[in-house]
C-alpha cells in the first residue's frame, strides 16, 4: 500500500511526509464515511516526521470526503502556512489552530489530533457526568479521560494553556464540555482507534438513557478498572492497524483520489 501511495507523490514533497498526507486525508474520508462530520467545521491535524513544529491540517474549504493529501496544509506552530507561495488560496481556521497547536506542543507523543462536533458527542459533553462507564466502547477510557470546560469559540491563544493542562501528560482523550470530542494517537490509525470508540460509547449512552437514566446498569469497579487495563494490552496496536487496514477498504483508497 505504500508503494501504492507513492505513485502520486509529488517531487518536492519527502516520501515521509507524503506517507503522512495520505493517512491524514484518508482519516479525513473515513470521518466523513461514518457521519462524524460538521460540514467543513472541526479538524484532523498530523505533525511531521522530523518536524516537531511542522504539522498538517485541513484546507478550510475542503469537504472531509473529498480530502486528498495535497489539499492538507503545511502550517507551523504560529499558524504560518510553509507553502504559501506555491498554494496561496489555501485557508486554515484560526480556532482549529488554537487547539491542535496547543496539543502538538505540549505532547510530542501524539502524533495525530482529532476533533469532532457530533450529536452524540456534543450530548455527552454537555451533560453533567459526562461519559459513564456503561459499555465496554466507554470503559476504553476508564480513568482515561480528561474534561475541558467551553470557554467560547476557540480564538484565544491563552486557552492553550487550559487545554494543555486538562488533557495532563498522559491522556489521548478529552471531552471538550459543551462543544465535542477531542482524541489524540501516537500514530494516524491509533487516532482513529480512539474517535471510533469515544463516538460509539458516546452513541450508545444517549441510546440507552433514551429509555430511562434511572434504568441504565453501569458495571462494579473492579469489572470497570480490569476492562480498562484489557484495553492497554501490549498487543493492541496490532489489532489498531489491521482494524486501521480494514477500515480504509470502505473509502477505497486504491480507487479513489485520496492519495493525489
Amino acid at each position: 500500500m505504500t508503494m501504492d501511495k507513492q505513485k502520486n507523490r509529488p517531487a518536492d514533497i519527502s516520501p515521509e511526509e507524503w506517507d503522512i498526507r495520505c493517512d491524514l486525508a484518508a482519516l479525513y474520508r473515513l470521518v466523513a464515511h461514518y457521519g462524524w462530520t460538521d460540514l467543513i467545521y472541526t479538524h484532523i491535524s498530523a505533525r511531521l516526521p522530523g518536524k516537531e513544529h511542522h504539522f498538517l491540517i485541513n484546507d478550510y474549504r475542503r469537504m472531509f470526503h473529498e480530502m486528498r493529501a495535497s489539499d492538507l496544509v503545511k502550517i507551523d506552530l504560529e499558524g504560518k502556512k510553509l507553502d504559501e507561495g506555491s498554494r496561496p488560496e489555501q485557508v486554515v481556521n484560526r480556532a482549529g489552530f488554537v487547539i491542535h497547536s496547543a496539543l502538538h506542543t505540549a505532547r510530542e507523543d501524539l502524533t495525530c489530533i482529532v476533533h469532532t462536533h457530533t450529536k452524540a458527542g456534543i450530548a455527552i459533553a454537555s451533560q453533567r457526568d459526562g461519559l459513564l462507564p456503561m459499555s465496554q466502547h466507554a470503559l476504553k477510557f476508564y480513568n482515561h479521560l480528561a474534561y475541558h470546560n467551553y470557554e467560547g469559540i476557540a480564538l484565544d491563544l491563552d486557552e492553550r494553556e487550559r487545554l494543555v493542562a486538562d488533557l495532563g501528560t498522559s491522556h489521548r482523550a478529552m471531552i471538550l464540555r459543551n462543544h465535542g470530542l477531542l482524541v489524540g494517537g501516537r500514530t494516524v490509525p491509533e487516532a482513529f482507534d480512539h474517535i471510533y470508540f469515544l463516538e460509539r460509547a458516546c452513541e450508545a449512552q444517549i441510546a440507552a438513557q433514551s429509555g430511562g437514566a434511572e434504568l441504565v446498569m453501569l458495571p462494579d469497579e473492579e469489572v470497570r478498572a480490569h476492562t480498562s487495563s484489557q484495553f492497554r494490552h501490549d498487543e493492541i496496536p496490532s489489532y489498531v492497524d489491521m482494524a486501521w487496514t480494514a477500515a480504509l477498504r470502505l473509502i477505497d483508497p486504491e480507487t479513489s483520489d485520496v492519495w493525489t
